[in-house]
């Protein structure tokens, strides 16, 4: 039987405090191992320090994020504690399935890398919200205004297909009307000229010309009046209809407007157009985008860069052990079995 690695490796009386604990827990080191491992102790604290830093970081991040979707502040904060924990989970498991034997297999690394990267780029877009606040407020003003043009022009266009008969036949029977109505005035305006001396005839006073045209300027006037009294009508309900259609449209923009907000997803399009339109900003946004990052890659990068020392050649003795001590212990009670 394979002697007690504790036996075969000895060590010193060192006692860690409980905050070099905390670290090598949260590095997911076998603390009673650890501490046969002296140059190893140290490598693990580090991992530890760089899990904390993502776990604090992640908190941090969707405690903002959920800040921005919920008005309650206790909710943001405990919603955010609980994404907090499951980074961390995520981040121990990742580390943990890093070790001497596949620390340079590019496959295993590449998927850790990849997920690391995918929780990483997700959680950079709250700090950055949160960096760029003011800039992105003034960003989603602008937005919104264009928003509210384009819900309009939308609008517009839906109800073109029923203003435009109703503005045809409305500014046709107008026309009927001015059309009539120059004639009653030209009609008066020559009755009139016939009157004063300067018509056609050149006589002053109410003769036989001046009667005639103040005929037919009269019988214009009394057809434009029968004329208007049966258009007016149909003027005044196109006009009822356009101003029904136009206040329902008013309605509803003042509906939509009552929707604009700066919740999580109005700022993230904020900030892309933000970056669109101003290259400093997208110089620094990228700039933070990689520093952000690699606060979520810094455990897997720490754990494989890192050089394995006495801790992982205990962990594979004492892993082996144990084997053999359960595969001898399963054959003895095997053999017990067999004898009964």
């Amino acid at each position: 039987m394979m002697e007690d690695t504790k036996s075969i490796l000895p060590g010193d009386s060192y006692t860690p405090g409980r905050f070099t604990k905390f670290l090598w827990w949260l590095s997911t080191a076998e603390e009673e191992l650890l501490e046969k491992a002296v140059i190893d102790r140290n490598r693990y604290a580090i991992t530890g320090m760089t899990v904390l830093g993502t776990w604090l970081f992640a908190t941090l991040a969707w405690a903002y994020f959920f800040s921005t979707v919920v008005s309650n502040i206790w909710a943001p904060l405990l919603l955010g504690i609980f994404m907090g924990g499951v980074i961390l989970g995520i981040d121990r498991a990742l580390i943990k399935g890093i070790h001497r034997n596949n620390k340079h297999k590019i496959i295993p690394i590449s998927f850790r890398v990849l997920l690391a990267m995918t929780i990483g780029l997700f959680m950079a877009q709250p700090a950055l919200l949160y960096l760029f606040d003011k800039e992105i407020h003034t960003q989603i003003s602008l937005d919104n205004e264009q928003r509210k043009l384009n819900k309009l022009q939308r609008q517009d266009s839906v109800y073109r297909s029923i203003k435009q008969p109703l503005l045809l036949e409305r500014n046709k029977l107008q026309e009927q009307l001015i059309t009539k109505d120059r004639e009653v005035t030209a009609a008066r305006e020559s009755f009139i000229a016939e009157t004063d001396g300067t018509g056609g005839s050149k006589k002053i006073g109410l003769k036989d010309i001046a009667k005639a045209k103040q005929e037919a300027y009269q019988k214009l006037q009394l057809d434009y009046l029968s004329l208007e009294q049966m258009l007016l009508p149909n003027i005044y309900a196109a006009d009822s209809s356009l101003k029904s259609i136009d206040a329902g449209i008013l309605k509803e923009q003042a509906a939509f407007e009552t929707l604009l907000n700066d919740g999580f997803i109005t700022r993230i399009e904020a900030l892309n157009n933000l970056i669109k339109n101003n290259t400093s900003v997208a110089f620094r946004y990228y700039l933070l985008v990689a520093i952000l990052m690699l606060i979520e890659l810094m455990p897997v990068i720490a754990k494989t860069l890192l050089p394995s020392g006495a801790y992982d050649e205990h962990v594979r003795l004492r892993e082996a052990y144990e084997i053999k001590s359960l595969q001898q212990l399963y054959r003895k009670a095997t053999e017990d079995i067999s004898n009964e």
